[in-house]
């Protein structure tokens, strides 16, 4: 097992990479506590990508600072590269060649002498519930399967720091909690992870922490509560009976919760964000107190609300909150 370390496994200042005229990254400042995983959210274009790329020593940054584990990424590229596996969004194992094969292979390449390669290829495959198909050539395995294949090969050499660029990219829910239940076990054993991701649900059962990145800067950072509760305490849904009476549904609710409300693309649901003040209690008390006055006013305008509820925003409604802060900022400058 790892020892753990209290030095952050990567902190980045003022971290920048220019591609011809467009800014992939733009000052990205992070610090990533190590042993625990690391959420990294954006839409596509955001420089996700790009920021793991410069970490791992595949892109040299243009400015600013990155350190892992107190190491230079630039000046001291061969020590990081030590410390760091790097698993991308696609399988990079050879398809033509068996699970046990392609781990074999990779073993041998870090130095294993051929047994030692072989028990440590064996040893993954079984943690990862792929000796049944150990032998098989990975071009027949499932999109879940290559994942983990794919996973076991980045922590052959047990790494300090572990890269996983959007692993679970279009995998099927079942295949998906296999990933995520071997990203916790890599945790397990000392390892910090760094994941990016598009799905904000995999982020909120995953990680520790979050940076929510979107034009190559950081817009947001803190556990997945803290960034709940950075939009309001709570998030009403409703559903009318009937869609004629969603515009003055919207009206009741906006007027009554002071924000604004959002039309889902069903054309009998509302959702609209609630907030409280003070403590965590008085704020969800607040919330819940505003949610029922708003029912109250709904019925006394008539409007027939067959399903009403409160709950906790979710990471996508902090998202596009967050997001459209940032586009109203810029267009308001």
């Amino acid at each position: 097992m790892i020892q753990r370390d209290t030095t952050p496994a990567i902190e980045t200042s003022g971290l920048v990479k220019v591609f011809g005229t467009t800014r992939a990254v733009d000052g990205l400042d992070l610090t990533v506590p190590a042993g625990s995983v690391y959420g990294v959210l954006g839409p596509n274009g955001a420089g996700k990508t790009t920021a793991v790329r410069m970490l791992a020593t595949l892109l040299r940054p243009d400015a600013g600072e990155a350190r892992v584990f107190g190491l230079d990424v630039v000046r001291k590229a061969d020590a990081v590269r030590g410390m760091v596996s790097l698993t991308g969004q696609y399988a990079s194992v050879d398809e033509d060649m068996t699970g046990a094969e392609n781990l074999i292979l990779l073993g041998r390449l870090l130095g294993y002498r051929k047994p030692e390669a072989r028990v440590r290829a064996w040893q993954l495959l079984e943690a990862f519930g792929l000796t049944d198909a150990a032998d098989r050539q990975v071009k027949n395995y499932s999109g879940g399967m290559r994942r983990r294949v794919d996973i076991a090969a980045s922590i052959l050499n047990t790494p300090r720091l572990l890269f996983l660029d959007e692993p679970t990219t279009g995998l099927d829910p079942r295949s998906r909690n296999q990933v995520w239940d071997i990203i916790r076990a890599v945790v397990a054993q000392g390892t910090t992870v760094l994941l990016t991701t598009q799905y904000l649900d995999e982020a909120d059962h995953l990680a520790g922490r979050i940076a929510v990145i979107d034009a190559g800067r950081v817009i947001a950072e803190g556990t997945p509560g803290e960034l709940k509760s950075s939009i309001g305490a709570g998030t009403v849904h409703l559903r009318l009976r009937d869609a004629g009476q969603r515009g003055e549904a919207e009206r009741v609710l906006a007027r009554v919760l002071k924000v604004s409300v959002q039309l889902d693309a069903d054309p009998v649901a509302l959702t609209a964000r609630v907030s409280g003040a003070g403590s965590d209690v008085e704020m969800d008390r607040g919330a819940a107190e505003q949610a029922s006055r708003a029912l109250s006013e709904l019925a006394a305008a008539g409007i027939v609300v067959d399903e009403f509820s409160l709950g906790q925003p979710s990471l996508d409604e902090v998202f596009l909150a967050l997001t459209d802060r940032r586009a109203s900022a810029e267009e308001a400058a």
